[in-house]
């Protein structure tokens, strides 16, 4: 067990499957009292009954106050899971840049905004936030979803530079492919580029709770994205001939 997050209230946005989902199974299995948030009443009632949770459904920008009444006034840990993978190029529409600034940034300020002063002020509390590999190399075919997860990322790290002193942990998730539904949406690019490294969204909860354990900020549920990354910040020219040279296999294979 991890003592960290023993009793501790706990909020899962998008939790009513993937990621969200075994993140909440997880918490909830190591003694936390858990929301669990989603879009879908249904699908947030089923985990929540599942795991002796509770269902918060509704929009994740919008539900910090009603899931902290229901876990008693106080939320230990949030989990900002909840997001779209946006695919398409710069001509994607307005709607759909809308969208993905809405969800996978927007959302994570708005809860900041509401737990912060609590969380200040008491000298506690643990944002997490679920990135993708994307947020910090990139994703062929979906630049929305791409430039959105590199602002998820880059607010997180802001986090936790300006609030690590005053108590407050943050830790970016990052993996690549997750057999999730959100996967299986991505098309020719995620079978080439996800899918033959793909993990289990339960793969996914035991990474973040080792780095809990170990008190990391980043969170590389693929551990080749440490290199990947490394990669790209040592020679970004060679890394982006390489993400090119990608790009142009899944052209070939569209045709």
């Amino acid at each position: 067990m991890v003592e960290a997050v023993q009793d501790a209230g706990v909020v899962v946005t998008g939790a009513g499957g993937g990621i969200g989902a075994a993140l909440a199974r997880r918490f909830a299995a190591e003694g936390a009292r858990v929301v669990v948030n989603d879009l879908d009443a249904g699908r947030a009632k089923a985990v929540a009954d599942e795991i002796g949770g509770i269902a918060v459904p509704g929009d994740a920008s919008a539900i910090v106050a009603e899931a902290r009444d229901a876990l008693g006034g106080t939320v230990d840990v949030y989990c900002a899971n909840a997001g779209v993978g946006s695919g398409g190029s710069e001509a994607a529409g307005e709607d759909v840049w809308a969208l993905a600034w809405d969800v996978n940034v927007m959302a994570h300020v708005r809860a900041a905004q509401a737990l912060l002063p609590d969380w200040l002020e008491r000298g506690g509390g643990r944002f997490v936030s679920t990135v993708s590999a994307a947020g910090l190399l990139t994703m062929i075919g979906a630049a929305p979803y791409s430039v959105t997860k590199h602002g998820a990322h880059a607010f997180a790290e802001w986090l936790y530079l300006t609030y690590r002193h005053r108590g407050v942990k943050v830790h970016a998730i990052c993996p690549q492919g997750v057999r999730t539904d959100m996967l299986a949406a991505t098309g020719s690019a995620g079978d080439l580029v996800l899918q033959p490294t793909a993990i289990e969204p339960q793969d996914v909860a035991d990474a973040l709770f080792k780095g809990i354990e170990e008190d990391r900020f980043l969170i590389l549920p693929h551990p080749e994205v440490a290199e990947y990354y490394q990669a790209r910040a040592a020679e970004p020219e060679r890394w982006l001939r390489g993400m090119n040279r990608l790009q142009r296999q899944w052209e070939a294979t569209t045709r």
